[in-house]
């Protein structure tokens, strides 16, 4: 299983890339934990999740070929 990752804002500064593909991630748990395996600096931002557009706030079940975004933390102006 597939999924794409779009990376936005400071995250992407984090992890270097504005988009990545990993493989054989079930949840969004399972994403965050591998997230912060290879990037461990994203431990200490807070992000939002988004699955195919959705935001979600709760462990998530990913499917082949979802598109997840991370989006960082937002302030009003």
């Amino acid at each position: 299983m597939k999924i794409k990752i779009l990376v936005f804002g400071q995250l992407s500064e984090i992890i270097n890339a504005s988009e990545l593909e990993l493989l054989a991630i079930n949840n969004t748990d399972e994403l965050n934990k591998k997230l912060f395996e290879l990037y461990p600096k994203l431990e200490d931002i807070k992000y939002t999740l988004a699955i195919n557009k959705k935001i979600i706030h709760e462990n998530t079940q990913l499917y082949h070929e979802d598109i997840v975004a991370l989006l960082p933390p937002f302030s009003g102006g």
